[in-house]
């Protein structure tokens, strides 16, 4: 029975040490970290239409001998070089929605001449995927359904992290 009261007491002092810390909120978050955390290089770019009910998919970016890169700053501007394979650079705001599973840049407007005129590819982005080294971002009409008599199109971007150069 001696025994029993010590291990009785030190059984209590650890679950109310879980108690205590399982109810602790962390503020903080890793997603803001991950995309400030260096470039991203465009990968792939993977364009899906569905059109009564038939889908098709076209590989874009697979000739473009440009490196395209978005980078992200702590400060939430960011930068878009060579977009849509044209010598260009376009810079903006970039935020999240309060789940952190939508990227907002809307004041980002890039040249894509080569298809018709401007566009604002990430006014609103659905995240993917993210992670140390690779994020993936799709836009379009991810939100939507397809059935027969709509038409949708998503367009997913993949991009790469880059190494910081050694100076």
């Amino acid at each position: 029975m001696k025994n029993k009261l010590p291990l009785l007491f030190l059984l209590g002092f650890v679950l109310i040490g879980l108690i205590i810390n399982s109810c602790k909120k962390n503020t903080q978050s890793a997603i803001p970290a991950l995309f400030t955390n260096g470039k991203w290089q465009l990968a792939s770019v993977l364009v899906t239409n569905t059109n009564n009910a038939v889908t098709t998919t076209t590989t874009f970016n697979t000739v473009c001998d440009s490196t395209q890169m978005f980078t992200f700053n702590t400060d939430n501007t960011c930068t878009y070089t060579n977009f849509s394979c044209i010598p260009q650079k376009s810079s903006g705001h970039w935020s999240l929605s309060a789940d952190q599973l939508t990227l907002y840049v809307a004041d980002m407007t890039c040249d894509t001449s080569a298809i018709g005129g401007k566009a604002k590819p990430f006014a609103q982005a659905q995240i993917v995927n993210l992670g140390d080294y690779s994020l993936v971002l799709q836009t379009g009409d991810y939100n939507v359904i397809p059935t027969t008599t709509n038409k949708t199109r998503v367009v997913r971007y993949g991009f790469v992290r880059q190494k910081a150069s050694i100076k």
